[in-house]
């Protein structure tokens, strides 16, 4: 693990500007970062593993109605008055962490034109330096330290890093692609990516090792940017961009690495994978997760849990996120 303060990755930039969609109604008033997994937001998860990689300067990128994000990281003067008021220590160091994790600041992306663009928006307030991305919808167990990973990768190899991980053939595209190739002596975590592929059409994927949403960039990334047209769903897409420094590695900050993770990945970006999540995290939680996991297998084994039939109803799904 790189000793904090000796690396050159300072910043992080964690794009929150979609509309969460697919969560409908509920992200109608609340930004979809905001829906809490457990007892915390989807988007603490993720600032606080930027904060054990050692980046406690973090810029977020957000559009309208994302007010509740700058909320959630500020500090709440009369609740915490009243918790103190209380005595109940507890919550009020509870309330308090989420003021306290690192330099948050916030930008508007403006209008919705893709990850590229919104990575792009963050071009002033990263500088000169190489910097890492974190995409809110995939959660990494605080056990399995990805984002260190990538940025001893970073360091070693220069140029950017993306993480990857292989998912189901039938799955690939839905997410970006890598094709890759080894790096003599790098052993088969880390690989060098020969070319990417945003969502490639069933039957055409060159791997599946799918792109997920941990990215540690060179600064020339944001002069490729300028001039990456729209893309897929006619947006600016960001493996556009890395497309073009993968196919030129010797250019200034040129070159694309990958890791392949093996760990545990917690998917939150539609409905039936937050619900996953939810149970995953749930049953492992130090307060109450051993009686949640009595109670779920309890659940199961009932007629409800069965279903009135007396079965599931369907077949069992394959999980592919993580282990």
């Amino acid at each position: 693990m790189t000793a904090e303060g000796t690396s050159q990755v300072r910043k992080a930039v964690i794009p929150a500007a979609g509309l969460g969609t697919r969560f409908l109604p509920s992200t109608k008033a609340i930004p979809k970062e905001m829906l809490p997994v457990v007892d915390k937001p989807a988007i603490q998860y993720v600032v606080e593993e930027a904060e054990r990689a050692g980046i406690h300067d973090i810029l977020m990128v957000t559009g309208r109605n994302k007010a509740a994000l700058e909320d959630h990281f500020d500090r709440h003067w009369e609740l915490e008055q009243a918790l103190e008021r209380k005595g109940d220590t507890l919550r009020l160091q509870r309330v308090q962490k989420s003021a306290n994790l690192g330099n948050v600041h916030f930008i508007r992306q403006g209008e919705p034109r893709g990850l590229g663009h919104a990575v792009l928006c963050a071009r002033t307030h990263v500088g000169d330096s190489p910097f890492a991305v974190l995409l809110g919808d995939d959660l990494i167990d605080e056990r399995d330290p990805l984002l260190d990973t990538m940025i001893q990768a970073q360091e070693l190899y220069g140029g950017s890093v993306v993480a990857l991980m292989e998912v189901p053939e039938d799955q690939i595209h839905l997410y970006g692609c890598a094709a890759v190739s080894q790096i003599d002596g790098a052993g088969d975590q880390v690989v060098r990516v020969e070319s990417l592929v945003e969502k490639p059409a069933i039957g055409e994927a060159p791997s599946n090792l799918a792109i997920i949403g941990r990215y540690v960039l060179s600064p020339e990334i944001f002069d490729v940017l300028e001039h990456t047209g729209p893309g897929r769903g006619g947006e600016i897409q960001l493996t556009d961009a890395l497309l073009e420094m993968a196919d030129d590695p010797d250019r200034p900050g040129g070159g694309v690495t990958g890791v392949i993770f093996g760990g545990r990945r917690y998917d939150t970006g539609d409905r039936l994978d937050y619900l996953k999540a939810m149970v995953r995290l749930g049953a492992r939680h130090r307060d109450f997760g051993a009686d949640f996991r009595a109670w779920l297998m309890s659940w199961v084994d009932s007629e409800e849990g069965r279903g009135r039939n007396g079965s599931s109803g369907k077949p069992a799904e394959r999980e592919h996120l993580g282990h």
